[in-house]
């Protein structure tokens, strides 16, 4: 058991409608059945196709989006059967760095005050502690302090995310949710960007749930890797197993899309033929595994009985015939 965060079962649905007035009511299956830890200064990274329902799973775990079924523990505790009051409380331990920097910043308040609305609406600590904390945050990532009484729209994106990311450290969390962080960014500044994002990681102990399209950025930055296919994790497992010795025909097929990743020639990866045909409705998933009709490997009994995630090589594999 992961000693930060633990989700188990975690499942989403969303309100589909009808197909005709008196048809029954559908449902839009997101999430179905996720589970994975991460633990105290370690990065999870889930990556998949759109739609794949990776940032649908991270929004879920922070209750920002709300599940259908499963349990969200974090360091024990199931945030999904917390009150409102509770969860506000539990609020300072979980923060969001959002995808797009020039939306997320009020663009007519001062950096000084982005920086102290977290601690003014959570009540930490006195007046002059948080003008203290904002001046430890601003340089905590980079920027300098007679930069805080400027607009967001006097900085760069680059800039722009520094305050975000230092916006979300501001109560101390110990876990922080990054979707899609750097993607709105130029190639150069991303770099920066993941740099920092790793160094306060290794410096504050913290766990990163991380949601990206970009392999090489996940590759970089996260610890283990989890890959989601029409709303299920179908293999996950250390970051080198993955992307050096994919076991699941999915992963090979998304890894291989990407030709910029480098992988060992011991490793002994083939680059696979190119899939045809476009992922299930997640209204309608098909029975067995969602893969199977996409899949080159596909036998019998991947049409009729959905994979286990099982272990597999250091990781685990939702798959009747894992490649070796």
């Amino acid at each position: 058991m992961s000693d930060l965060l633990e989700v188990r079962d975690l499942s989403v649905r969303f309100d589909a409608g009808r197909a005709s007035l008196f048809a029954p009511r559908r449902w839009l299956e997101a999430v179905r059945g996720v589970s994975f830890g991460i633990d105290r200064g370690k990065a999870l990274g889930i990556v998949g196709e759109s739609g794949s329902g990776k940032t649908t799973t991270a929004m879920a775990a922070i209750r920002l989006t709300q599940a259908a079924a499963g349990r969200v523990l974090l360091e024990g505790e199931d945030l999904l059967t917390l009150d409102e009051a509770a969860m506000r409380a539990r609020r300072k331990d979980v923060q969001l760095i959002f995808q797009d920097p020039y939306s997320s910043l009020n663009p007519r308040s001062r950096v000084r005050d982005i920086l102290r609305e977290p601690l003014d609406l959570m009540e930490v600590g006195t007046r002059a502690s948080r003008e203290e904390r904002v001046r430890e945050l601003i340089d905590l990532v980079g920027l300098r302090v007679d930069q805080l009484p400027l607009f967001p729209h006097q900085f760069s994106g680059g800039q722009r995310q520094r305050i975000s990311i230092a916006r979300a450290l501001a109560t101390a969390p110990k876990l922080l949710v990054c979707d899609e962080p750097v993607s709105a960014l130029d190639v150069a500044i991303q770099a920066q960007i993941l740099n920092l994002l790793l160094r306060l990681k290794e410096e504050l102990d913290l766990g990163y749930l991380f949601i990206s399209h970009d392999l090489g950025v996940v590759r970089y930055l996260c610890d283990e890797v989890a890959v989601m296919y029409l709303g299920r994790i179908v293999e996950i497992g250390p970051r080198a197993q993955v992307f050096e010795s994919p076991r699941h025909p999915y992963t090979r097929t998304l890894l291989a899309a990407v030709p910029s990743l480098k992988r060992r020639k011991s490793s002994g990866f083939k680059r696979p033929a190119a899939i045809e045909g476009d992922p299930p409705s997640p209204i309608n998933p098909p029975k067995g595994c969602a893969f199977a009709r996409r899949c080159p490997h596909a036998k019998d009994i991947c049409l009729s009985i959905d994979p286990a995630l099982e272990p597999r090589a250091g990781g685990r594999v939702a798959c009747h015939f894992p490649v070796s």
